[in-house]
């Protein structure tokens, strides 16, 4: 058990839900990439759409509090939940806010959650060592960095041949306008499981702050006003928007049509409604990344614009490390101040 002064236990609260913030303007690109790409919506529709459906996830979480797995996972799941400081939380926080700034100005989607995970196990790492390390929870992240971009474009172009099948006695103006409104439905649901996964990853980050200072006792359970006040802070940074990073996703990789912008976001929504139920904390920009790389693919892999691609899974590839470090050491410079 760690005390810490009311005050600064509400800063820390404070900056995490600035992160939420953050990775809501990130990650708004995952969400409405293809409605604008596609112009299906205009930007600021396609943003309160987002915004709207990422915070009515925790609607869903009330009638299944089940979903709160991958708040279990983040808090308790990476690193021993007794372990934990309020310095390993502002390490986390400050290392994964730092890469998420970088890669945003950069118009680079990578992944805030990943940086999450590389910023909690860097500062927890450089405060108690590796035995701290929870390694079943870590390693099935890491498992789903590569396998849930790869499921997405698998499941993106297997959508996209079954729905052509499916249409193939349909003329080309009622097929247009058939996936136009099954496009609208599929980033509708990719949105809600957008929130559901996102937001769960800093409640827990709070819960586990909340525990290791004596503010929550009896079961590791995300109190109501946390659940809530994450759903707020995500859908607020959607309404934000991310640009840069919404060009990138939306045209720079490949152009989408209406039928691949609802193969991609509906192969989306299902890998990552399944990753909630199982408590895992997947990238929701990998995902769709990989999603809408399959619904290109599936039409010629020329589409593709593969160099842009590969600067996108370069990005991947370091976040982890990156955000660890910085994380690391942000939680040293604290340790002057102890």
């Amino acid at each position: 058990m760690h005390e810490l002064a009311l005050p600064l236990l509400i800063g820390l609260i404070v900056l995490a839900l600035a992160f939420d913030f953050l990775n809501g303007l990130h990650d708004a690109a995952n969400s409405i990439a293809t409605v604008v790409a596609t112009k299906l919506l205009g930007p600021v529709q396609a943003v309160a759409f987002a915004a709207f459906f990422n915070f009515a996830a925790y609607f869903l979480t009330l009638a299944w509090p089940q979903l709160h797995a991958v708040a279990d996972t983040i808090g308790k799941g990476l690193i021993d939940k007794d372990l934990v400081t309020p310095s390993v939380v502002f390490g986390a926080l400050v290392g994964a806010m730092f890469w998420n700034v970088v890669t945003w100005l950069k118009g680079i989607p990578s992944s805030s959650s990943h940086a999450l995970v590389g910023g909690i196990v860097g500062a927890g790492v450089c405060h108690a060592g590796l035995t701290g390390v929870q390694w079943t929870g870590l390693n099935k992240t890491l498992i789903a960095i590569v396998l849930s971009p790869t499921l997405g474009m698998i499941l993106s172009m297997l959508i996209m041949l079954v729905s052509s099948w499916l249409l193939v006695r349909s003329s080309a103006s009622m097929a247009e306008r058939t996936f136009r409104s099954l496009h609208l439905v599929s980033s509708a649901a990719y949105s809600l499981s957008h929130g559901l996964n996102d937001a769960q990853k800093t409640m827990g980050i709070i819960t586990v702050l909340l525990y290791s200072t004596g503010y929550l006792t009896g079961d590791f359970e995300v109190p109501h006003w946390v659940a809530i006040s994450c759903y707020i802070a995500i859908g607020c940074g959607t309404m934000m928007g991310g640009w840069r990073i919404i060009e990138t996703m939306g045209s720079r990789i490949t152009k989408l049509s209406q039928h691949q912008g609802f193969s991609a976001s509906l192969g989306g929504s299902i890998i990552i409604f399944t990753a909630s139920a199982l408590g895992i904390p997947v990238s929701t920009t990998h995902t769709i990344t990989g999603c809408v790389i399959g619904a290109g693919v599936a039409r010629r892999a020329s589409a593709v614009r593969w160099g842009v691609a590969r600067n996108v899974v370069t990005a991947w590839v370091i976040t982890i490390p990156c955000s660890a470090a910085v994380a690391a050491f942000f939680y040293w410079l604290t340790t002057f101040f102890a």
